[in-house]
């Protein structure tokens, strides 16, 4: 029953694998009456005389980011308590177009996604909303929040343009999306009161034609009492580029914490209309974001805390950037890059950014408190209510040291004929190409050996390619490991002389490590993007297989072909044999813990080299300990249960010796980089 047990868990994890409009008008909309300063009964919330104004009353926004996305929706009520109880009226959040619709014309909207019940919790707890509705979001989400189906049109869209087919498939989005919102707006009785379009794009292009037909197309959906909003960098050129003067759209401001906050708001002033320029800024960076192979980001919290205490000490108004940080859970991390597209620096999956409340809601640390004091001083100013107590911090459960077994190779898994979804041609496709949004892609060929051994090159990879060399008629012996091609450090690489009685087969693993979500290499496809050379000369005749692993947010699929193969597996008593032997062989590990108590925990995955985990079938992220600096991932207690617990974790390189990972109280980000070479590959170092 064990067996049964552990085939039917890595079942729920494997996904099945996957077998022009005119340019709208792009003239401003009439002058709206958003800015109105309004002292009717009526719930009203605009602009005047440089303030905002709620009810026709001044009002200042002392808000907080906190993506609903990135939460646990079990969760989301507590994390908004503490964001509330830190003095916060205002809830910023995303919206990721990717997680509500993963394949063209498939929609989410529950779950993690379920955006709308989280509306009516803020609402629910007296706290008001700023919707960033994208379709560009960033967010160090991958792609920006947008589909990584865009990437596979054909010819390539232009992301963020007044591309037409980007802008027919953007109102196809808008259309779902905002009429879901308007109900929800402060005006209908709901707590959304500024709706924001596109994302800090004044850093990345100046289509002016773009952002006047995504205002028209939020006006056509949410009317004209809404405040439009657009966020830029605080300085002329980004605001000349990102902005559209007039009264129909609020331009709102970020920049540096530490940066004088007043000359920048005096900036901001010239471009919006006169008397309609609140002095905010809509990202106050408490924390900042962290790649794999850095040390984790940390800032001073008094140092934050003088800063905001700058812009509210002349009755600014500030969003804490972020109040909570929360997990980039699945695969949905974004990544950066340096000078050019190949100096690759993906996100951590943990997103605790140094906030306040931290990633498990944490909130008896020093930021939390200092940030308190200074927000409670300026709300004690105007505001005799009483604020919300503090909740405390939840409780963490170390269950122990957790034993897993190898179960089976991933190449056990996969059997390269008469599969549905294989893809055959004469050149490597990308990911996209072929159906696949995240996780791992498979490529095969045949090459020819040579007795001294080849060189082998691919010129572009994006993001992380392991390679593997058998002989066809060795069925019983395992691939022979050759090599990583990194994105960040591509070079070529040595296959060994294998002495076969046919061709050598070439096996290449890509891994998508989260696409690009900000600067101009946005347009990221994943997978092999050019030519294979061996010995300088292309290598043709390609079988491509997606294995698409389980994504946050996604149900558990059985895929019937996979299926009788974990189960080859698992009855060979030769292939049981093999599980023993330590390679480089990405394989499957699975282990069970049983406990009493439900509480949030941690799992380390210290002595362990690269992977994905699931619990209890989620996937809560990607470990890299080699790399660090995160060595333990989060769990929230609702993936938890009573009883029976199975972890299960898809190791690409070497396990752990004693194949053990530990449930521990405690957040880690010691690892370290592993500086150079390491087992004859470069890795990420900070």
């Amino acid at each position: 029953m064990a067996g049964n047990r552990t085939a039917a868990v890595i079942f729920a994890i494997v996904i099945a694998f996957a077998a022009f409009a005119p340019l709208p008008s792009s003239s401003s909309h009439r002058s709206s009456s958003q800015f109105r300063l309004d002292k009717g009964g009526e719930e009203k919330f605009g602009i005047a005389d440089d303030m905002f104004w709620k009810d026709g009353e001044p009002f200042r926004i002392i808000g907080g980011d906190l993506h609903y996305f990135r939460v646990h929706p079990e969760y989301w009520e507590d994390r908004l308590l503490r964001a509330k109880a830190l003095g916060l009226n205002t809830i910023q959040t995303y919206v990721p177009w990717n997680l509500h619709e993963p394949s063209q014309g498939r929609l989410v909207f529950e779950g993690f996604a379920d955006l709308v019940s989280f509306l009516k919790l803020c609402k629910k707890l007296d706290l008001l909303v700023m919707l960033r509705v994208g379709p560009y979001i960033c967010g160090e989400w991958d792609l920006g929040g947008f589909p990584g189906w865009l990437l596979a049109k054909e010819p390539p869209i232009r992301l963020r343009s007044s591309d037409p087919v980007f802008l027919n498939l953007v109102e196809k989005w808008w259309s779902i999306l905002l009429p879901k919102v308007f109900p929800l707006l402060y005006s209908n009785g709901g707590p959304i009161i500024m709706v924001q379009v596109e994302n800090e794009f004044g850093s990345y292009g100046d289509d002016k034609a773009y952002l006047h037909y995504l205002v028209k197309l939020a006006r056509t959906h949410l009317g004209d009492d809404i405040i439009l909003y657009t966020t830029d960098g605080g300085a002329r050129d980004t605001l000349e580029k990102g902005t559209l003067k007039g009264d129909d759209v609020f331009s709102a401001v970020d920049f540096t914490t530490g940066d004088d906050p007043w000359p920048i708001f005096k900036l901001q002033k010239e471009f919006n209309a006169p008397g309609k320029s609140p002095p905010i800024s809509t990202e106050f960076y408490t924390g900042w974001l962290t790649h794999w192979g850095e040390n984790i980001a940390s800032t001073d919290a008094s140092f934050t805390a003088t800063y905001l205490e700058k812009i509210l000490s002349k009755n600014g108004s500030a969003v804490l950037y972020m109040a909570h940080g929360g997990t980039n859970l699945g695969f949905y991390n974004g990544a950066n890059t340096g000078d050019n597209e190949s100096d690759f620096k993906p996100d951590l999956t943990s997103y605790d950014y140094d906030a306040p409340i931290r990633e498990s809601g944490d909130v008896d640390n020093a930021k939390y408190k200092v940030f308190l004091s200074a927000l409670r001083r300026v709300i004690a100013k105007y505001s005799a209510k009483p604020l919300a107590s503090i909740p405390p911090d939840n409780e963490r459960i170390a269950y122990g040291r957790i034993k897993l077994d190898k179960v089976s190779f991933l190449y056990d898994m996969i059997g390269m004929k008469d599969l549905v979804d294989l893809v055959e041609s004469e050149n490597p496709s990308s990911m996209e190409a072929i159906g696949q949004m995240f996780g791992f892609v498979l490529y095969a060929s045949e090459y020819t050996p040579t007795s001294n051994g080849s060189m082998l090159s691919i010129p572009k990879v994006h993001d992380r390619a392991q390679v593997f060399i058998s002989c066809p008629e060795d069925s019983d012996k395992r691939p022979t490991y050759a090599d990583v091609i990194t994105r960040w450090s591509n070079r070529p690489i040595h296959l060994p002389y294998l002495k076969c009685e046919s061709n050598n087969n070439l096996f290449i693993l890509v891994e998508n490590m989260g696409r690009l979500n900000y600067g101009p290499y946005m347009f990221d496809r994943k997978g092999i993007l050019s030519s294979v050379y061996l010995d300088s000369t292309p290598l043709y005749e390609w079988k491509t297989l997606p294995l698409s692993l389980q994504n946050v947010n996604e149900s558990p699929k059985i895929n019937p072909i996979i299926s009788n193969t974990i189960k080859t597996a698992f009855l060979k008593g030769s292939a049981r044999k093999k599980l023993t032997e330590l390679n480089f062989e990405p394989a499957f590990y699975t282990g069970h813990f049983n406990i009493d108590k439900v509480r949030d925990t941690y799992i380390s995955f210290r002595g362990w080299s690269k992977g994905i985990a699931f619990i209890n079938e989620i996937n809560v992220g990607r470990f890299w300990p080699s790399v660090g600096p995160q060595c333990n991932l989060y769990v929230p207690a609702p993936i938890l249960r009573e009883g029976n617990n199975t972890v299960v974790i898809l190791e690409l390189e070497s396990p752990k010796p004693d194949l053990t990972v530990s449930s521990v109280d405690h957040p880690d980000f010691t690892c370290t980089s592993k500086l150079g070479k390491s087992r004859g590959r470069l890795v990420l170092t900070s």
